[in-house]
């Protein structure tokens, strides 16, 4: 699953890729129209696009619209078509439950970007970005059953290349269309051409198979069977009109050199030769002797995402896709799952406004600044995320530890110009790229926010914007009669908006421990050091723990 958090969460205009050069056969002209003289809308000449003066509108015949009114209907003199047949009614969904899981490895590394990154992302949107495609995710087929045990609907796989079935037959007539080369070899034999003369034959005017005389011993039998094994949804009556007589001599001889030639069918992979004189013979041989091991019912079965999307059943495919439309408007299952594997791999959630469940690596902890010894450089993190809502980590960066003025180097002439400096065709020479380095203050200011989000004490939402956990609002004692809601004040109203929750209170998902994060070093002062108590976060200078500002 390859899922770039990072990009994905960018707007979209962010994530296309720019084009060389986009108007470069733009002339100016796109979009424009001819232009038409026209004078007066009575009488007046007028030259349209065919530069005849186009005549008076003829008088409508028949009754007009307003003729409704009075009893008459335009749909009583047309036509019958097909619109006017009743419909079948839609046949029901099969009873078969359709759950979509996500890929694990892919859950894995979504979890390895989380962790290192720090930022709290909206868990339904991870799950929709996850429907995007199809190799994101697997499906899972099981069966229903009645109160009383018994399966509402079988589900059938065959074991040669893992598709589902709803019923045996429909199973035993993939393997012999799509498999019969494992099983079958069919072997033309010479054989006495039909006695008689024939001047005309019967030909399927849908498929074009010919079909024989139809004073013919085998003309029936082989119309039904035709019927059967290609138009078994056409009724048969519709299906025997299509049918013609051709006279045509070549088609007539052609029919001829098929009925000189048998088929005979050798069973293969048996310890004595066996032949079969049709497919009728075939099947049976293949249900008395395949059919357990090759077909089986099942009542789970995982199907990846690529195979799922083209399923040889179709109403398991409608079926599938019907489940897909839903899980995109409104993924729950999908967001369920999600969140019992990030919980396993030690992930936090909370909600936002009550509403929105986010994944992050902690939950909010609300840091008391006048009780709980903390360092400067933390304290005016703190400020200035308060004082400044929804601003970004590089806007942090530059306010606390902006970076000094780049120094002009002057280069002499007899200096070679460097490659990525050499001027194009008809240009001025362009300056190297060159990327700053971050300072040591910044690198401070890093690492002291990279231990903040860590410990939930700020929320690096995906947008990029920082907020800090508020303190929660007190709770009012439960009164002995009708509890009465109580509004938050002022200050515990954003303070409430983000709520920390258990991937089970998220979701409804089983149960998962997750252990509670770090709690805050205690303080030197108690001690008895003379130094001002101080927390230092703890040592970032990794990459993983450093975050460069972007």
């Amino acid at each position: 699953m390859d899922l770039d958090l990072e990009n994905l969460f960018q707007p979209a205009w962010a994530q296309e890729k720019p084009a060389a050069v986009r108007y470069e056969k733009f002339t100016g002209d796109e979009g424009s129209q001819p232009e038409r003289r026209r004078e007066g809308r009575r009488g007046g000449p007028r030259n349209d696009s065919f530069g005849e003066r186009r005549g008076p509108r003829p008088p409508r015949s028949g009754p007009k619209f307003g003729d409704r009114k009075r009893g008459f209907d335009r749909r009583d003199d047309r036509r019958p078509g097909p619109r006017d047949e009743p419909r079948e009614p839609a046949a029901p969904p099969p009873e078969i439950t359709v759950v979509f899981l996500p890929d694990e490895k892919g859950v894995e590394s979504l979890a390895r970007q989380i962790k290192m990154t720090g930022r709290a992302y909206p868990l339904f949107q991870i799950a929709q970005l996850v429907l995007q495609k199809a190799e994101r995710y697997a499906v899972r087929l099981a069966v229903k059953k009645k109160p009383d045990g018994a399966v509402a609907q079988p589900l059938f796989v065959c074991a040669l290349d893992e598709t589902p079935w709803l019923s045996e037959d429909e199973a035993v007539a993939h393997v012999l269309k799509n498999h019969f080369a494992t099983f079958y070899q069919a072997e033309r034999i010479a054989t006495e051409p039909p006695k008689g003369t024939y001047t005309f034959v019967a030909q399927c005017g849908m498929s074009g198979v010919i079909l024989g005389p139809p004073n013919h011993h085998d003309y029936q039998n082989r119309l039904r069977k035709l019927h059967a094994e290609r138009f078994a949804r056409m009724p048969f009556d519709m299906f025997k009109a299509r049918v013609k007589i051709v006279k045509d001599e070549a088609v007539v001889k052609k029919w001829v050199e098929e009925q000189s030639f048998k088929t005979e069918y050798v069973v293969l992979n048996v310890p004595e030769p066996l032949k079969l004189p049709d497919l009728d013979e075939v099947e049976k041989h293949f249900r008395a002797t395949h059919r357990e091991t090759i077909i089986k019912p099942v009542e789970t079965q995982l199907i990846a995402g690529v195979p799922s999307r083209n399923l040889r059943n179709r109403d398991l495919q409608r079926l599938v896709r019907a489940e897909w439309e839903q899980q995109r408007y409104f993924p729950l299952q999908l967001a369920t799952e999600l969140s019992r594997q990030f919980a396993t791999h030690g992930l936090q959630f909370f909600k936002v406004n009550k509403t929105v469940t986010h994944v992050s690596v902690a939950r909010p902890q609300f840091l008391d600044l006048e009780t709980t010894p903390v360092s400067e450089s933390i304290k005016r993190i703190i400020a200035h995320i308060n004082a400044h809502p929804k601003c970004s980590r590089r806007q942090l960066v530059e306010t606390l530890a902006p970076a000094p003025a780049p120094t002009v180097i002057e280069i002499k002439p007899e200096t070679e110009t460097p490659p990525s400096a050499a001027p194009a065709e008809g240009g001025t020479p362009k300056a190297p790229a060159v990327t700053a380095e971050p300072t040591p203050e910044q690198n401070a200011i890093i690492a002291d926010l990279h231990w903040l989000v860590h410990q939930g004490h700020v929320i690096e939402f995906a947008d990029g914007r920082l907020e800090t956990a508020k303190k929660p609002a007190p709770r009012p004692p439960k009164p002995e009669k009708k509890p009465a809601e109580e509004k938050p004040t002022a200050e515990g109203e954003a303070i409430s908006a983000i709520e920390p929750v258990s991937p089970a209170e998220a979701v409804v998902v089983p149960a998962v421990e997750i252990p509670a994060p770090a709690d805050v070093p205690p303080s030197t002062a108690e001690s008895g050091a003379a130094v001002e108590p101080v927390i230092t976060p703890p040592d970032a200078t990794t990459e993983e723990a450093v975050e460069s500002p972007s």
